[in-house]
């Protein structure tokens, strides 16, 4: 795990669009797992300004969003479909049938997770995830006490949750109560994960992923055991980190190396 604490949200957005702007250049059908919510929108505004300027081609893409509502049609202002459509995939020439999005309408939902995992190993799995996390440590919508084990499938919100997102409801009858999520298992399974975390409400939910133990009741401590994990995070959202030090020192040690070796 590494773990990069920048000076604001906007030099992490550059990073983590850096990244997922090399490894798309070397591999055009690059197989990027999505996220939600304000924190990714710097780096979507970035890929798009990408392809609008620099004609970064998308076309051979394909990607998985990691959740989404149930029972919210496409079309509806909260879905994370309209969210995506609005923020990147309008602005980039990712062609329709490469966007994937886990079940979340209609009969046999278990059937269709089965069916949603069997199309990401189609796919060749996925290259790079993209995370944020809330509050109370979920990823995805694997709330807590989510197995560490577990793959695609339905999860009922908790309350922490629903209270984070209310805002966007002003009739609190219409906030979904239960939403599709990849599942931890099926995040670890990704080749890289680029999480990030901006804001002081964070660094709680950074604190006990990157230091505490691994417990399903912190699903992002799980991201522990995984090869090859970033952490992006401002100085608020790493604020509570104990090994906040070494963490810059590791950061500066690195950057150093890299200028060394292309001299």
């Amino acid at each position: 795990m590494q773990v990069v604490v920048c000076k604001d949200a906007c030099e992490g957005a550059e990073i983590v669009t850096r990244e997922i702007l090399n490894a798309l250049s070397r591999k055009p059908g690059l197989v990027l797992g999505l996220a939600t919510g304000s924190t990714p929108i710097g780096v979507y505004e970035r890929l798009v300004t990408a392809h609008r300027e620099d004609g970064v081609d998308f076309s051979s893409v394909q990607t998985f969003n990691l959740d989404e509502y149930c029972e919210l049609a496409a079309g509806h202002p909260q879905s994370y479909r309209t969210f995506m459509q609005k923020h990147l995939f309008s602005g980039i020439n990712i062609a329709g049938e490469n966007i994937h999005f886990p079940p979340n309408e209609g009969p046999a939902l278990a059937e269709k997770c089965l069916q949603h995992e069997e199309e990401i190993s189609q796919a060749g799995g996925i290259d790079i995830q993209l995370l944020g996390i809330g509050s109370n440590g979920h990823i995805g919508f694997n709330e807590p006490t989510s197995s560490l084990a577990s793959r695609t499938r339905i999860k009922t919100l908790t309350e922490k949750t629903l209270r984070d997102n209310s805002r966007f409801y002003e009739d609190p009858a219409q906030q979904p109560q239960v939403a599709s999520t990849l599942g931890i298992g099926t995040i670890l399974d990704a080749r890289s994960i680029l999480l990030q975390a901006y804001g002081e409400k964070k660094a709680e939910a950074v604190k006990a992923s990157v230091e505490g133990p691994i417990s399903s009741f912190w699903p992002g401590s799980a991201l522990q055991m995984h090869a090859d994990t970033t952490f992006i995070l401002d100085e608020d959202s790493a604020a509570q980190l104990e090994m906040i030090d070494y963490f810059r020192r590791s950061r500066a040690e690195g950057i150093r190396m890299r200028e060394e070796n292309t001299i």
